[in-house]
């Protein structure tokens, strides 16, 4: 569907809301990914049968593998993320149709008025 010049502003501004919409959302899942992963290093910190780094950072994976709400977390993150590159087209597809109506019409002026100073020349 083709729109009119008038309303491309409105909806670029809406796809640009969309972006910065789920770009929040990213946020909002990584802090929540940030504090599980957190919580998943506590657990392995305060393990006094882990010995080095590598084994802390095993047992941190580990954790973090058997908890369902990281694993719907990082789906989301992937999600969103896909979104959010759909809605980014969307709104450089809009910008580029705004770019092009507008040129249509500047073309389409110009050559009423190249018509128009032709009949002034030829006298109709």
């Amino acid at each position: 569907m083709k729109l009119s010049l008038s309303q491309y502003p409105s909806a670029i501004a809406q796809a640009a809301q969309s972006v910065n919409d789920i770009e929040h959302q990213i946020a909002e899942v990584r802090q929540h990914l940030a504090r599980l992963e957190g919580n998943a290093d506590r657990i392995a910190a305060f393990e006094t049968n882990l010995k080095n780094d590598a084994q802390r950072r095993a047992r941190r994976f580990e954790v973090l593998q058997v908890n369902p709400e990281y694993e719907r977390a990082c789906d989301a993150l992937n999600r969103l993320n896909t979104e959010k590159a759909h809605a980014a087209a969307r709104l450089e597809h809009l910008r580029n149709e705004f770019s092009v109506a507008k040129l249509e019409t500047q073309l389409a002026i110009a050559q009423q008025l190249v018509g128009l100073e032709t009949r002034e020349l030829v006298g109709l």
